[in-house]
């Protein structure tokens, strides 16, 4: 019974740990393109390196699959290492944006090709392509070659040949940088469902913020070749832990200040753009006076005509700009110290009064725990 539960813990031990990529380093001359990154990624897990151009995700991603050698670290793939292994003989597969599809092969062919490189029996290529072909829908298109295919089309059919020879390892570099953004909206759960149906562990490359908080079940940040950040999407956009990851998520309104107050339930922090400084709900034990950003979204600031009956957490302002979205406008708000906040105001929100428009002077507010304080 003993050596059944340690057998047991080991097994999810090694789900938990499918994938180490431990103190990996790349360098181009002087330049690291990735620097010391440590990620862990359990089996079956759709993970997500996020970063604009330069950030060196599309490096790591080369290095996982044997395409760049690291300078220095290791890569452990269920258990094995991987770090010096040729790309053919890695069990890892790659889809590139471009889909890379032979032009002169029809769709099964294309999705075939792989397996009668490695020389599997006929009968199980045909059963293999078969079921692909079914997975991702397209039995009915199977003799058509690639130029008669809609974008869409052959990134399922790319998907479907990286998925042929059953890789432990699923490597996906901007997978829907190819489609219009309709397409790409539409095509983002179609390709989650796909992954998730086969079982396979996949780690995605993108620098577009939505694809990857849509797709992925957690998320790095990466800048510079560091990881700035890796957590779920929500807690990325929700707690980011330093400015660059709070400005690079979604929108934001960020101020700088110095903390005057700190107690376990409460901080205020001084800031010269607003006025009457920013009160927040909780504490967070530094010393007083230090430097600190205060982050705020958009959607968690609002907008009134009257003067709020508190001391803190609001600023007049004179609306700059709108962008009317239909749901939501997006107010562009110009403080006295010429900085621009940015409020996300839904459509009901004015009731039947006349909504605030351009040159008018108004409230920006909002609430005690609306935003994040950040230390860096």
């Amino acid at each position: 019974m003993v050596a059944a539960n340690q057998a047991d813990a080991a097994n999810g031990d090694s789900k938990q740990n499918y994938l180490q990529i431990k103190g990996v380093t790349k360098k181009f001359g002087d330049f690291y393109a990735v620097d010391d990154v440590n990620l862990t990624i359990p089996k079956n897990e759709i993970f997500a390196l996020l970063g604009s151009s330069g950030s060196g995700k599309s490096t790591l991603l080369r290095m996982l699959a044997g395409m760049e050698t690291p300078t220095e670290g290791r890569i452990i793939l269920d258990g094995q290492d991987i770090t010096d292994i040729e790309t053919y003989r890695r069990p890892t597969n790659m889809m590139f944006q471009s889909y890379a599809l032979f032009p002169h092969m029809t769709v099964e062919q294309n999705i075939a090709f792989g397996l009668k490189q490695d020389k599997v029996p006929k009968d199980e290529i045909v059963e293999r392509v078969g079921k692909l072909l079914d997975l991702v829908q397209m039995r009915k298109y199977a003799r058509r070659k690639p130029h008669q295919l809609s974008g869409g089309q052959q990134q399922r059919v790319a998907l479907a040949r990286s998925l042929a020879k059953r890789p432990k390892l699923l490597l996906l570099d901007e997978p829907l940088g190819a489609l219009d953004k309709k397409l790409r909206m539409e095509t983002q759960f179609e390709l989650v469902n796909v992954i998730e149906a086969v079982g396979v562990t996949c780690i995605m490359v993108t620098h577009d913020q939505e694809e990857a908080m849509t797709m992925a079940s957690r998320i790095a940040i990466m800048s510079e070749g560091k990881l700035k950040q890796v957590g779920g999407p929500r807690e990325i956009y929700e707690f980011p832990n330093c400015r660059f990851t709070a400005e690079f998520i979604g929108s934001t309104n960020t101020f700088e200040g110095k903390l005057s107050v700190d107690e376990p339930d409460h901080i205020v922090i001084d800031c010269p753009e607003l006025a009457r400084g920013v009160y927040v709900d909780h504490g967070i034990t530094g010393p007083k006076n230090m430097t600190v950003w205060y982050s705020i979204r958009p959607e968690e600031v609002t907008l009134c005509r009257q003067t709020p009956d508190k001391q803190y957490n609001w600023v007049e302002g004179k609306v700059h700009d709108i962008a009317y979205l239909g749901s939501h406008s997006v107010y562009h708000v110009k403080l006295a110290s010429g900085r621009i906040v940015m409020a996300n105001v839904p459509t009901s929100h004015w009731g039947g009064d006349k909504p605030a428009t351009w040159g008018d002077d108004v409230i920006v507010k909002w609430n005690d725990n609306a935003g994040v304080v950040l230390t860096s």
